[in-house]
């Protein structure tokens, strides 16, 4: 059966043409129906094999030609093609070369300390990756803030008002629960230890103290970290699954301008609104036990605050809930954009982004805890 890259003639195969990567297919059907006698075949087929009418030859066409002539006939093509190119023959020598080594390599075996060490090394690549890709996507959105902060027209403030509604506002009930069952919890445990030194008045101060500095915008913030962040991620990944970002920058849009700068601004808004709830709510849980058990009127309650605390406490809590925000925001649409396309990897990465702002939070309020310490403020 003649073929455009075969022919036969009496007991010789001749091969011609282009045996390339793009004519692979169609050669591989067309050795189908050949066969060429070697040691290991004993089956009717062609003697001789002739390369002189090859015009190209590149390492997929190498293949099939060795796979047609066998491996050892392939390392001594010099001495019954000498018509082929040099470069042709030094290729089908390469070829053969490596198809005759095994490719069942044994894996070399590890202690279990090294196979520990070697876990350990591979989270630390891994963490040390996923910080880069926060930070260059904390500078790009930074940068694409900047470029619209004066131009009015193109800020989205539908969507941000309607982010700063499901963000903010629809979490005012369980921040406030949550804080105030805190701060009762804050405050009958005070009153619990200074009662066996006398001094159960300070805990009107311990409440105080706790919540304006950290509790208040502490919870806020690590609410949203897990309401949130986790729904940043999965609508962002939804969308990256349907190809509707793809869809968006074909038509020329920016999704940092359409979709994160909104999400981002309603957060910068929502946190340090709620961060403020869960103090006054956390203030309240403390003067209802401070009434319940200690017999502290709400007006001495409302006096000693405004002897004793100073409103420093106050602004140095407040001044978190910015930066909290917005770490909370990004992170929570970085890692909305590393979703592949899965379900599944929707999930991971939703959990990813609520662990991640979780620990960020906890770092930096730490950091700013003895920041704020050596300032003395």
């Amino acid at each position: 059966m003649p073929s455009e890259w075969i022919a036969r003639h009496d007991q010789t195969l001749a091969l011609q043409g282009e045996w390339t990567l793009a004519n692979y297919r169609d050669i591989k059907s067309a050795l189908s129906h050949y066969t060429v006698k070697t040691p290991a075949r004993n089956e009717a087929g062609a003697e001789s094999v002739s390369l002189k009418a090859i015009t190209r030859l590149d390492t997929a066409g190498a293949v099939l030609v060795i796979e047609l002539i066998g491996v050892e006939r392939a390392q001594k093509v010099s001495d019954w093609a000498g018509e082929l190119p040099t470069e042709q023959q030094a290729l089908l020598v390469r070829i053969a070369e490596a198809m005759e080594t095994p490719l069942d390599i044994e894996p070399p075996s590890y202690s279990r300390l090294s196979q520990a060490l070697a876990t350990v090394g591979g989270h630390m690549v891994g963490l040390w990756s996923q910080q880069r890709q926060l930070l260059a996507f904390i500078g790009l959105v930074i940068a694409t803030l900047f470029q619209l902060i004066f131009r009015p027209r193109r800020w989205r403030v539908t969507a941000t008002v309607a982010h700063v509604q499901q963000s903010g506002l629809n979490a005012v009930p369980i921040v406030a629960l949550l804080t105030f069952m805190v701060g009762a919890v804050v405050a009958f445990l005070g009153a619990t230890v200074l009662q066996d030194f006398g001094a159960t008045v300070y805990t009107i101060d311990l409440v105080a103290f706790s919540f304006l500095r950290e509790f208040g915008v502490l919870l806020a913030a690590i609410l949203l970290a897990g309401r949130t962040a986790s729904a940043f991620t999965a609508q962002i990944g939804a969308m990256k699954s349907n190809e509707e970002i793809d869809a968006l920058q074909a038509q020329g849009l920016d999704p940092i301008e359409l979709l994160v700068l909104p999400r981002v601004m309603a957060m910068l808004v929502s946190l340090p609104m709620l961060a403020f709830v869960g103090m006054l709510s956390g203030l309240a849980g403390g003067a209802m036990v401070a009434a319940l058990s200690l017999d502290i009127s709400l007006t001495q309650f409302i006096n000693t605050l405004q002897k004793d605390v100073s409103v420093t406490h106050f602004l140095v809590g407040l001044s978190k809930a910015p930066v909290f925000a917005f770490v909370i925001a990004v992170i929570g649409c970085l890692e909305g954009f590393k979703v592949s396309g899965s379900a599944q990897s929707v999930g991971a990465h939703t959990t990813s982004s609520v662990v991640q702002s979780i620990f960020m939070v906890i770092l930096i309020d730490a950091l700013a805890a003895l920041f704020f310490m050596e300032m003395g403020w």
